[in-house]
């Protein structure tokens, strides 16, 4: 984005996503910044904006003619300030960059539609990210930086950060900054962000529901001797095992990103919909025990292990 993309123009950011757009509006602030480090940054609320307030946003001032006017919320924009506000958009003042954000939803629909006519307004959308395209946005973040994030790694990524998009792009940024000009695989990521519990979880649960019983009590005890919760742990097993299980039964999720389906793929070999059903018993029997009914949760856990391991080979 150069100064003379925005200068002069309007921005009109559009879409539910709060952090793209923000970044968005950061973008625009930040050119209007380096073309002239005495501009003037004012905000105003769609709700707020008239023709007489608008004036006084964009109008020069004793300090600097360079300005960066951003209205959120405009889809809150008054009827009567409609007119006013597409004429100025129609012919901006040169050295004003106007930035209209939306927050999405069929709300100042209608201005949206008139503001998109016209060839002053450049529209940045701040589409909606589905959970099944995580990866793919870490992935067009370190691109962003001038790196290559590799698919799996992405969606390890993913898993390890979770779906907060301002939290998932600092984790890139940090891969990045570390990593600079490497190729960023799995192997990098887990050095990183493998420790967490949340990844630590799903790794215990993959290896229960596998039949790989080694494993799963290696990586289980040094979870519990690390402090991580035995009911966070069950819940990433129960949530996996619902997965298997709707997997198993046919219903598939369209948008499961490949290495998981891969992964339930393997499992499911080992499983028949009869040791399923028992294992779901099972493991809501050791969710009682965890809340109460039994004063020893690892032993619980290692229990559950072999538990699932038997049923499991029990076809």
């Amino acid at each position: 984005m150069r100064a003379e993309d925005v200068l002069g123009r309007v921005v009109l950011v559009t879409g539910k996503e709060e952090y793209l757009s923000a970044r968005t509006v950061d973008e625009v602030r930040g050119v209007v910044r380096a073309h002239d480090p005495e501009s003037e940054i004012s905000d105003a609320f769609g709700s707020d904006l008239t023709l007489g307030t608008l004036g006084e946003l964009s109008a020069p001032s004793l300090f600097s003619t360079v300005r960066c006017v951003v209205v959120r919320g405009l889809e809150n924009l008054p009827e009567e300030s409609v007119d006013g506000l597409l004429g100025y958009a129609a012919a901006p003042a040169d050295d004003v960059a106007l930035v209209l954000v939306h927050g999405g939803g069929p709300k100042g629909s209608g201005v949206l539609a008139k503001l998109r006519k016209l060839g002053t307004v450049t529209e940045v959308k701040s589409g909606e990210i589905k959970p099944w395209e995580m990866g793919g946005f870490a992935a067009s973040e370190a691109k962003r930086r001038g790196a290559t994030l590799d698919k799996r790694a992405a969606e390890v990524l993913v898993v390890a950060v979770g779906h907060d998009l301002r939290s998932l792009a600092a984790a890139v940024d940090q891969l990045v900054s570390d990593f600079p000009g490497q190729r960023i695989d799995e192997e990098k990521v887990g050095r990183y962000f493998g420790g967490r519990a949340e990844v630590k979880n799903y790794e215990i649960a993959d290896a229960m529901l596998a039949g790989n019983r080694a494993l799963a009590l290696q990586e289980l005890r040094w979870a519990i001797e690390s402090g991580t919760s035995e009911v966070y742990i069950l819940s990433a097993v129960a949530g996996q095992l619902r997965s298997l299980a709707n997997h198993v039964a046919g219903n598939r999720d369209g948008g499961m990103p490949g290495w998981k389906l891969k992964n339930l793929n393997t499992q499911a070999r080992g499983w028949t919909p009869h040791g399923l059903a028992r294992a779901i018993r099972a493991v809501a029997s050791a969710d009682a025990d965890l809340k109460g009914a039994s004063s020893d949760a690892a032993y619980t856990l290692e229990r559950l292990v072999l538990t699932l391991a038997s049923y499991r080979e029990a076809h």
